[in-house]
């Protein structure tokens, strides 16, 4: 059926004689989407305990939060630091992200990180702003672009 309903969006594409990349752009600053960079300091010779945390988090966030589109760990180097992307369908999504978070992994996760900067892009709500205001995060709001 997938293969099917793929064949026919390729079909349909080819006969408007719009390229694929063209039929699904969106203008960035209508978009629902909340996403942000964390980054935040490895407690010293933790990375390892911080990795497996990590893995436990990714799992069960990629299994219930159908809302979370990316969720992304980099360490530099030096192992030291860390970067995390995470972007969310919406504002409702944030606020179920970090309410998991806080039921399951909240207490070790910044027991082995701690944060140093969170930027937050997009529109997010009252409730969303609630949820990570703890963090002290700067919000950036987009004013043109697209995404995919």
């Amino acid at each position: 059926m997938r293969k099917l309903c793929f064949a026919a969006s390729i079909a349909a594409l080819l006969a408007t004689g719009m390229p694929a990349a063209q039929a699904a752009v969106h203008s960035a600053v209508a978009s629902n989407q909340v996403y942000w960079v964390l980054t935040g300091d490895v407690a010293d010779g933790k990375l390892d305990d911080f990795k497996a945390l990590v893995h436990k988090i990714v799992a069960a966030v990629a299994k219930s939060e159908p809302g979370a589109l990316e969720y992304e760990y980099n360490v530099s180097a030096d192992g030291k630091s860390v970067q995390i992307f995470e972007r969310y369908r919406n504002s409702a999504a944030v606020v179920t992200h970090i309410d998991n978070l806080a039921k399951t992994h909240l207490k070790e996760f910044l027991a082995l990180l701690k944060p140093t900067s969170l930027i937050v892009y997009g529109h997010p709500d009252d409730a969303a702003k609630k949820a990570i205001g703890g963090l002290n995060p700067v919000y950036l709001t987009p004013f043109d672009g697209f995404t995919r």
